[in-house]
């Protein structure tokens, strides 16, 4: 969707001042150097002042003709929802009220840290003309950003003077993050290719799933599939089809503490976070599961589990603005909070950073959390320890990095052996592998019947 909005010109035209152009300082130039000539050619002593009169009277004409030309009306047309890190289509319409031929250069004053195409741009219009222009903004950070107003810059009609003018256009732009993998995942799904997306496809058991009907037997069918029965009296093997188990809860613990500021090719770990949780809470829902959230580390939010198909959309406006604290993280007060707000055996999906000293603090939450509800933690890494592992060893320096990241890469492999012992599933996940690992592991459990 997107929305238009428009303001008359004499509510918002403000002026910022008066520039003179550089047609106007080379006028100045050669008056002055005329006045230098006069040294050597006594014969300019007479015309010199008249010339610097007419200038003068040149000058401030076209100055009074510049403050009489009113402001253009412009418009502008922007999508009221923005995805994060994706270039976005903004329009504006410039309209010419006056009666005389208007020259202008329009800066829309778009967020600071936003990218932009096709800005500042130049305008000639004729009297009552309009002009559309178009250009595009991208931002790699999600949340609520203003947008005052537009910056104009008009020429007098003889082009000495130039005025700089803001025109007040409020508006408001809310960047959401990038939902690409949902339509992705919804495109696939729909031609039935999950698996160029990385979901696999597990065979059921026949435990945790419900009869759904009998059809004729494929390739691939197990023999606890096949309907004795209707097989002896169709004479043709026919097979039991069943679904997934329904109305069951997921519920995400989101980790928005210090710990996920961390950058990976550009990208927050948060941002990548939010991308996963928006996956997995579509794929839930389309299979008849209650999807709820709650937050921790300094930004407390709580998203009630529910099955609606307007789900994903409430929960796109819950989290859209989450932006990562400079506080550390207390998953042991979330898992109690959690625990208080989801009395019924839910799917709890703990997502976090967490080094040596968090880890204490990780494994009493998931084993508080174990006591009532199936539990993954899905623990995120950075892709330089990786890399870091991959480089040759020239010299000492090389060699104590090598050893200490491969220190710190156990200790962290001996803390998920440690949650798997209590009964919790555990993660070890790049950034950029959460998404898949996460509906896979979710499909998982839903076919195991382990919910």
């Amino acid at each position: 969707m997107s929305a238009a909005y428009s303001i008359p010109s004499g509510m918002r035209a403000g002026g910022k001042g008066l520039i003179p152009t550089g047609r106007a300082t080379s006028a100045l130039a050669i008056w002055t150097g005329l006045g230098v000539a006069m040294a050597w050619l006594p014969v300019l002593e007479t015309v010199w002042p008249f010339i610097g009169l007419a200038l003068l009277v040149l000058a401030g004409g076209d100055l009074l003709l510049l403050r009489a030309i009113p402001s253009p009306s412009v418009s502008r047309r922007v999508g009221r929802a923005l995805p994060q890190g994706v270039w976005s289509p903004v329009r504006l319409q410039v309209e010419n009220s006056g009666k005389a031929v208007l020259r202008l250069r329009l800066h829309d004053l778009h967020p600071s840290d936003f990218a932009v195409q096709g800005l500042p741009r130049d305008l000639r219009l004729e009297p009552s003309a309009r002009a559309t222009l178009e250009y595009r903004l991208r931002s790699h950070r999600r949340g609520d950003f203003p947008m005052p107003g537009c910056d104009l810059a008009i020429w007098s009609p003889l082009g000495l003077w130039r005025q700089r003018r803001t025109l007040a256009l409020p508006d408001r732009l809310r960047v959401f993050p990038n939902f690409s993998e949902i339509s992705r995942y919804t495109l696939l799904a729909t031609h039935d290719q999950l698996a160029q997306l990385g979901v696999r496809r597990l065979q059921r058991r026949g435990v945790g799933a419900e009869f759904h009907q009998l059809r004729e037997y494929r390739q691939g069918d197990s023999l606890r599939q096949v309907d004795w029965k209707a097989t002896s009296r169709m004479r043709k093997l026919i097979s039991r089809e069943y679904e997934d188990a329904r109305d069951q809860r997921l519920v995400f613990l989101l980790d928005c503490g210090r710990r996920m500021r961390h950058q990976d090719a550009g990208r927050g770990h948060l941002d990548e976070a939010l991308n996963a949780l928006l996956l997995l809470a579509y794929v839930a829902v389309r299979q008849g599961d209650a999807v709820g959230l709650m937050t921790y580390g300094g930004v407390r939010r709580w998203f009630a589990p529910r099955k609606e198909p307007s789900t994903i959309n409430r929960l796109l406006e819950a989290v859209y603005d989450l932006q990562p604290t400079l506080e550390a993280s207390d998953p042991h007060s979330a898992a109690r909070e959690l625990l208080q707000a989801v009395p019924r055996r839910a799917l709890v999906v703990i997502v976090t950073n967490s080094r040596d000293e968090d880890q204490g603090e990780l494994e009493q939450a998931a084993a508080l959390l174990r006591r009532r509800h199936l539990v993954v933690v899905a623990d995120l890494r950075e892709s330089v320890l990786d890399r870091s592992l991959e480089r040759p060893i020239r010299d000492l320096k090389d060699a104590l990095q090598f050893h200490s990241v491969q220190d710190w890469l156990g200790e962290r492999a001996r803390h998920q052996e440690r949650l798997r012992h209590i009964g919790v599933q555990a993660l070890d996940l790049l950034p950029s592998q959460l998404p898949i690992a996460l509906v896979n592991r979710y499909l998982a459990i839903k076919r195991s019947g382990a919910l």
